[in-house]
């Protein structure tokens, strides 16, 4: 291969790895390597449909004034995730501010952003963010597209079986009666491939290896990231007084006190959300809980204040899962080590991204053909028959 077909494979994939990257992350509500603004709270530095290199937080260090970050809100346009500035550290949290907007996040109705909250940060070199510009416009664009897509996917027989942790016979059945259509149609309208023993050296050609490597990587990668950054942890204070208010948070010391919890998914796809504390002060009603694609769930949590009077933090972790084996042995792999349960579902896509792949491309090398010597539909179709 000469160094010039490699370089044009290199900029190919990289350009492939990004798209995947950004669509996973906007399936998944999650920025993964690649974000976008929707809105003109970040003008001039972005403008609506920008797009930025998303650092995930547990690459940067500690965030500071002037870094652009991804996080968490609680109450800022009903919550969900956003982009701004940071202004300054205080002792309870970030105060941010979209470089548009006259007035911080926390002058409204945003409480201090707290570290745990923020999922990435902006990438700067020399000061500036990296834009890139229109990034997110057709994303945008597709965004209704891709939600018809859903629709009619979240239709399909068995499927909400599937999400509960059942395997359906109807579910299986579909699935192989559209692998083997996919095979169908790919053989009748792709490329002809000359066998493996004559083709193996050509230039042209590719080890089905190499493919099937690729697609495995580009399966599981923004699948793991997703799960793995899309967890972290967040905070709850309580203040055991003598004097408890209608805060439902300061409460007698001994006493317990009941409040809200609520998680949201921002994406396209159901995500396994499993909320704990290792703290034995705090406790759940529902510890899993399955959230539809941008929907969120609420739960309760119980906090007990200390005997002593005091303000007190109690963590609490979140551990996302792609809901996509069943949910015992999810739960029984995570209690292990939530890497387990992660690895097991990454080893199922892969097998299912491997299996695709073989059906339909079989196990021949695959011919990068040049784009001036494509034939049309109409004259393969003569050829073949």
């Amino acid at each position: 291969m000469k160094f010039s077909e490699f370089g044009r494979y290199v900029v190919l994939g990289g350009v492939l790895v990004a798209v995947v990257a950004l669509l996973f992350g906007q399936a998944l509500g999650q920025p993964i390597l690649l974000g976008y603004v929707e809105t003109g709270s970040m003008s001039p530095t972005m403008e609506p449909g920008d797009g930025f290199v998303a650092v995930p937080s547990i690459l940067t260090d500690e965030p500071e004034a002037g870094d652009v970050v991804v996080f968490r809100a609680e109450a800022l346009h009903g919550g969900g995730l956003t982009t701004h500035r940071i202004v300054r550290e205080t002792s309870e949290g970030y105060v941010t501010r979209g470089d548009a907007n006259p007035f911080t996040d926390q002058d409204n109705v945003e409480p201090p952003v707290r570290e745990s909250q923020i999922v990435a940060e902006a990438l700067r070199l020399g000061g500036d963010v990296v834009v890139v510009p229109a990034l997110g416009s057709g994303v945008q664009a597709l965004q209704g597209t891709v939600t018809a897509v859903v629709g009619v996917v979240a239709g399909l027989p068995g499927l909400r079986s599937v999400l509960r942790g059942e395997l359906s016979p109807v579910f299986l059945v579909g699935i192989g009666g559209g692998l083997i259509a996919l095979s169908l149609v790919l053989d009748m309208f792709g490329s002809d491939r000359t066998p493996a023993t004559h083709s193996r050296r050509r230039p042209n050609y590719v080890s089905i290896g190499v493919v099937l490597l690729v697609l495995a990587v580009l399966v599981a990668g923004p699948a793991t990231v997703s799960m793995v950054f899309g967890s972290g942890s967040t905070s709850v204070d309580v203040v055991s007084s003598n004097a408890p208010s209608e805060n439902p948070l300061v409460v007698e010391p001994g006493g317990e006190v009941s409040a809200e919890y609520r998680v949201t998914n921002e994406g396209f796809v159901p995500m396994m959300v499993v909320v704990d504390s290792p703290h034995p002060d705090v406790s759940f009603g529902q510890t899993v809980l399955v959230v539809s694609s941008r929907a969120s769930v609420t739960t309760t949590l119980s906090v007990r204040a200390p005997e002593q009077t005091g303000a007190y933090t109690r963590e609490i972790t979140e551990q996302r899962y792609l809901p996509i084996l069943p949910q015992s042995l999810i739960l029984g792999l995570h209690d292990v080590h939530p890497v387990l349960a992660i690895a097991a579902i990454d080893a199922v896509l892969v097998v299912v991204a491997l299996a695709l792949g073989i059906a339909t491309l079989g196990l021949s090398p695959v011919r990068m053909r040049v784009v001036g010597r494509n034939i049309s539909v109409v004259e393969r179709l003569r050829r073949r028959f």
